[in-house]
């Protein structure tokens, strides 16, 4: 899946705040991303991350997944 830093996606389970957007700001074998309804960052593992998204978007873009 070709995740890049700066993209936002939505994931399958919200944050306890609300939101299902993250932006991603690392990305490797973890990414670093960062909630955007309350700020909050965690780090995740790929194979983690990668099975929960449900969306990507990239410069206004929505990429398809696989």
């Amino acid at each position: 899946m070709d995740v890049q830093v700066n993209d936002i996606i939505k994931m399958k389970k919200p944050h306890p705040c609300g939101s299902k957007e993250w932006l991603v700001t690392r990305t490797g074998m973890d990414f670093r991303i960062k909630c955007l309804g309350c700020e909050h960052s965690l780090m995740i593992p790929r194979v983690t991350a990668e099975k929960n998204i449900r969306e990507i978007r990239r410069n206004g873009e929505i990429i398809p997944l696989r």
